[in-house]
């Protein structure tokens, strides 16, 4: 009966116990669909990104709240958060609002990449290739 209600029900149930207080946070661009970065969120960045519409995660390196785009000017705005099946992950559905949303840059512009995953892996060498 429990599934039911977790998998079919109204209620947001996110748990956050599951791993230890975090869950994936996947950032998808809602204009066309293409997943600009992966990051984790707890209780407290998921309550944060309700607070200012703007994706918020948690900073497993830094262990600190992290909205994207405080520093870089590169601000994730939230337009719908979709969660999965049993509520232990959840999808940030954004609009960017800066030049781009990884941490690294083009060394060709100089600019802000546009999502993290900008390298794709040949599946027959097992090297990665620029895309």
């Amino acid at each position: 009966m429990a599934n039911k209600v977790l998998e079919e029900g109204t209620e947001l149930q996110i748990d956050f116990e599951k791993r230890g207080g975090l869950i994936p946070a996947v950032v998808q661009d809602v204009a066309d669909g293409r997943i600009l970065m992966v990051a984790y969120a707890n209780e407290l960045a998921l309550q944060t990104s309700f607070e200012k519409g703007m994706a918020t995660f948690w900073s497993t390196s830094r262990n600190e709240l992290w909205t994207k785009g405080e520093t870089s000017g590169d601000f994730l705005k939230i337009v719908e958060i979709l969660t999965d099946c049993d509520q232990d992950a959840i999808i940030y559905r954004v609009v960017p609002q800066g030049g781009g949303s990884c941490h690294t840059k083009d060394p060709d512009t100089g600019k802000t990449r546009e999502t993290c995953f900008y390298r794709k892996i040949d599946l027959k060498s097992k090297n990665l290739e620029m895309l």
